[in-house]
This record gives structure tokens, C-alpha cells and sequence, in this order.
């Protein structure tokens, strides 16, 4: 034998010896990460190239991390782009009512816990309100982006008009300067809806992220210059062309596959979804307007949100808001991608907005205000029902 038929023999044992030990890539309605389909190759590439800002780039005090900080990359809050684990919360502090936060110069409105050698982390004012937020999961995020404000404010019923006892409303928020308005964009006395966020208070996927590298990692951006600690401002420490590759990157991540839809059991628990009114809120189907990314436009998805505000009782009512939401309104948040949650938190849920909730049971009966009849439905339901609401909900 050759000594060049020897070293492909040993190649190819080696090939084939790690592929029989090597376990087989998740199938694609198990993960929440990967991109959607129908992207151009350009944009794949830049897909790519937020793929790896998002999840690779570690900041060091070297590259413009700190002085404090929650967080040291995106990706350390977004393992695998899904739900946060209260390792990662976010603590957001100093406003209890609508008019204004009043810690601004204390560092409100985030808590950076954790400082660079040679600096000391902040510290809650005593007297402030908080509210402990996880990070939410970030897949399909351009599908929520791309709905028309023109079908929201459909969505919303401010009135109760129809009297069933739900009133979402949007949270009409101010908005940057640096911050594109959408098509079609509605506006309520100088404010726009904001979508994003765990109130809605922020506007757009742009300034959601020129935030997180602001107030997660304080990294100052053209966007968002402040440092954080000095509250000067500095020069930038990412680029923009980074910070609109991740933006891509959130926009075009694929939405969450549903799971198991041909179970009976799974149907079953959509029909008592529907039947204790869940889908009042979790609304099933949504449609995005145009986009100027085609794989976008004008497509029908099943988020199970309705991206409004609710009241949803004193149980969740933690004494913090956020634009014009009250202490007790929160965002509908989406469904889609729930049965993955456990995934990227340890193995255990941790639900609603502070991860209180270790199980989607807990978490029905935590709901309140608005949604009360739901949570009243669920209780008289039997075992079984509830064991098929649960599998369709894990389904998601």
C-alpha cells in the first residue's frame, strides 16, 4: 500500500469512525436558531454575519465592555436564541407611574450588577420601584416586526367594547431620532407604538439592540453614546455595520415550528385553548404588511400574541412600568417556541416575565385581571383536559 492510500484509508476511517459516534443534528422544529427561508445569498451572508456578532463576540474591558455591565455578549443572555435563565435577568428600576422615570440620574432605568476590576457594580436606590425581566426568546422577531400598526389598533379594544371584559391597548411610546418609522406607521399625539419588550416599550428591533449593547454590556454605539457609568458621552465601541448585522440577524431568525400537530391529544388542548379563552389574547394568527426583506412580506404566522398591552391583576403587578403601561399592563408574549423554553434554561421553565412561574401550570394560574376567565376556565377543566392543554402548549 501507497503511503498516500494509507493516509486516505486512515481519512476515511476516521470520517466514518466520528460519524457513527457523533449524534445526529436536532431535526428543525427542535431548536429555535437558524434563519428563515426564501433569504437571497447576500442576505444569508449577512445573516451570518450578525449570527456570529450575536453569539461569538465576547466584550472585554480591552474592546469596550463596562465599566458595569449585566452581560458580557448577546448570546450569554439568549442561549441558543431562546428564553433567559434568572442567572441573566435584567433588573429595570425608578418608574412607578407615566410620568417619567425619577432615577435617570441614579442610573435608571437598568441596574448594571456586575463592573470591570477597578469599578463598583451600581446599587438599587432603596426607595425605587424594580421589576426582574428574563430575557425573552428572539426567534421570529421580524414577523412580529413586520405586522401593520393599522392591524393592531384593529386588536385593540381600549373600551371594552365588545364587553367580554379584554381591553388591549398598544403602549404608545416617544421614540428615538435614530429610529426608522415603519410603513404605514400610526401616531397618537407625537408617540408610536412600541412592540417589543416585555411592555412594549421599545419600538423596534434597532433600538432593542443598540440598547443591549448600551445597557447589557455598555458598549457605547453612534446610537446610542452614553457610557453608562460616566454618563458622558464617548466615542463609539461597535460599529454600525454591527450593530445593523445583528438587527438582520433578530429580524430574519426563523419562526418556531409547531410540534406533534397531528396528535389527538394536541388537537384536543387547542380546541380548550380556545374554549377558556386563551386565544383572546394569544392570538393564534397574525399577517405581516410589506417588508423590504421579500421573505417577509406580506406572510401569514402563528405567533400567539397579540402584541397589546393587558392588565393582568395585583399578582403581577410589581410597581414598575414602562412608558404609558401601567405597573400591572404587560404585552402579550408570544407562545410560539414555549415547549423549547426548558432548551436554554437549565432544563427547568422559569415563566411570565420574572421566571417566578417552574411550570406552564403555575404560570395559567398566575394570570389575572383580564385574564381571570381564562385562569377560572382552566381550574374546572379535568386532569385530562388539562393534560391535553398543557401537551398543546408544549407543542408550540
Amino acid at each position: 500500500m501507497s503511503h498516500f492510500t494509507f493516509r486516505f484509508v486512515l481519512i476515511i476511517f476516521a470520517f466514518t469512525s466520528c460519524t457513527k459516534i457523533m449524534p445526529p443534528a436536532p431535526a428543525n422544529e427542535e431548536v429555535l436558531d437558524g434563519s428563515l427561508d426564501g433569504l437571497s445569498s447576500d442576505e444569508t451572508a449577512r445573516f451570518l454575519n450578525g449570527d456570529v456578532a450575536f453569539n461569538n463576540e465576547v466584550f472585554t474591558p480591552q474592546t469596550g465592555l463596562g465599566p458595569i455591565f449585566v452581560a458580557t455578549s448577546c448570546g450569554a443572555c439568549h442561549a441558543g436564541d431562546g428564553k433567559g435563565h434568572p442567572f441573566s435577568s435584567l433588573t429595570r428600576f425608578g418608574q412607578s407611574d407615566t410620568s417619567g422615570n425619577q432615577y435617570l440620574s441614579k442610573g435608571a432605568p437598568q441596574l448594571q450588577h456586575r463592573a470591570i476590576p477597578g469599578f463598583l457594580p451600581e446599587s438599587l436606590p432603596p426607595s425605587a420601584s424594580k421589576s426582574i425581566l428574563l430575557p425573552p426568546a428572539n426567534t421570529g422577531l421580524g414577523f412580529l416586526d413586520a405586522v401593520s400598526d393599522a392591524d393592531l389598533l384593529a386588536l385593540s379594544d381600549p373600551s371594552d367594547m365588545d364587553g367580554d371584559g379584554i381591553s388591549g391597548v398598544p403602549n404608545w411610546i416617544n421614540i428615538p431620532n435614530y429610529c426608522k418609522l415603519r410603513k404605514g406607521a400610526i401616531s397618537n399625539a407625537g408617540k408610536y407604538i412600541g412592540r417589543f419588550g416585555k411592555k412594549g416599550s421599545t419600538y423596534d428591533l434597532l433600538q432593542q439592540t443598540a440598547n443591549a449593547y448600551n445597557q447589557d454590556m455598555g458598549v457605547s454605539s453612534t446610537f446610542e453614546p452614553e457610557d453608562t457609568y460616566s454618563k458622558q458621552i464617548v466615542e463609539p465601541e461597535v460599529s454600525n455595520k454591527t450593530i445593523h448585522d445583528v438587527v438582520f440577524y433578530l429580524l430574519t431568525l426563523k419562526a418556531p415550528l409547531q410540534r406533534d400537530k397531528t396528535d389527538a391529544a394536541v388537537i384536543e388542548g387547542q380546541t380548550i385553548f380556545n374554549k377558556i379563552y386563551c386565544n383572546k389574547c394569544h392570538i393564534s394568527q397574525l399577517k405581516t404588511g410589506n417588508s423590504d426583506i421579500a421573505a417577509l412580506a406580506n406572510k401569514v404566522f402563528y405567533p400567539y400574541t397579540d402584541l397589546l398591552l393587558h392588565d393582568m391583576g395585583p399578582q403581577l403587578d410589581d410597581g414598575y412600568t414602562e412608558g404609558s403601561a401601567t405597573t400591572s399592563e404587560w404585552k402579550t408574549p408570544a407562545l410560539w417556541g414555549l415547549g423549547l423554553s426548558k432548551n436554554s434554561q437549565g432544563g427547568t421553565y422559569y415563566l411570565m416575565h420574572d421566571g417566578r412561574a417552574k411550570s406552564i401550570e403555575e404560570a395559567i394560574l398566575l394570570h389575572g385581571g383580564e385574564a381571570q376567565i381564562s385562569r377560572q376556565g382552566y381550574t374546572t377543566l379535568t386532569p385530562l383536559e388539562k393534560n391535553n392543554l398543557i401537551k398543546f402548549l408544549e407543542s408550540l
